[in-house]
């Protein structure tokens, strides 16, 4: 869902620069960062959901909280959040902080 996301954005993948991924099961960070080619340090930099907690119903809104708090901690511009759901899909979005 993130490269879609960033192409919607006009941005590669590269140009962001911190990402969320929300962890319903702790290999989807994981894979997510091998398929991308992330840079591990700038993924879930505070913990994901595995350290932070999965809030039933809400797991959405912690990760764009999360990711908001993390560009403005790093003076960053660009950040995505991901989150797969429980069909085999998933979503993204694209935050650009002013």
């Amino acid at each position: 869902a993130v490269p879609i996301a960033a192409k919607h954005a006009k941005l590669n993948v590269k140009d962001i620069e911190y990402h969320e991924i929300n962890e319903a099961f702790s290999v989807v960070a994981l894979v997510n960062m091998h398929l991308m080619n992330l840079d591990h340090s700038r993924v879930n930099v505070n913990g994901g959901a595995v350290a932070l907690g999965h809030p039933i119903g809400m797991s959405g809104a912690r990760i764009v909280g999360t990711l908001i708090h993390v560009l403005e901690q790093n003076d960053a511009t660009i950040g995505a959040a991901s989150i797969c759901n429980g069909g085999g899909g998933a979503g993204a979005l694209i935050l650009e902080r002013l």
